[in-house]
């Protein structure tokens, strides 16, 4: 069954308004940053050696070395799940970001949408 004129016109009006709100959210966020790989290996590296530690306090029955493996295993989590700085180096872009300007024409879901007929027309991105 079709929708009234007047349904097609609030549709339309709600999506225009959830595609723009969807797009505040996404550029206030910064989900566009990528992850810092060398914190993530470093904070792994922690992890193991505050595992390590731990396992050692147990073997030898030694209650404050097993505390100190896990506060280092803690640090190492926290080093790994680090948010990256939100400036990134002059001239470069975040692996995730596009270089074109942040105020172009056309919204998220019609760059979507494009990438989608390309792909069905046999096209690759």
């Amino acid at each position: 069954m079709p929708l009234s004129d007047n349904e097609q016109r609030l549709l339309d009006e709600m999506e225009r308004n959830l595609y723009k709100n969807e797009a505040d959210v996404v550029s206030t966020s910064g989900l566009t940053r990528a992850p810092n790989y060398s914190a993530i290996v470093v904070g792994v590296l922690i992890g193991l050696v505050g595992i390590v530690t731990m396992v050692v306090g147990v073997y030898v029955s030694m209650t404050i070395v097993g505390i100190v493996g896990f506060a280092v295993l803690f640090g190492g989590v926290m080093v790994a799940a680090a948010i990256p700085s939100k400036s990134a180096p002059s001239g470069t872009t975040p692996r995730g970001a596009s270089a074109q300007p942040a105020a172009s024409s056309t919204n998220l879901m019609d760059r979507l949408n494009e990438r989608w007929d390309r792909r069905q027309g046999g096209d690759r991105f």
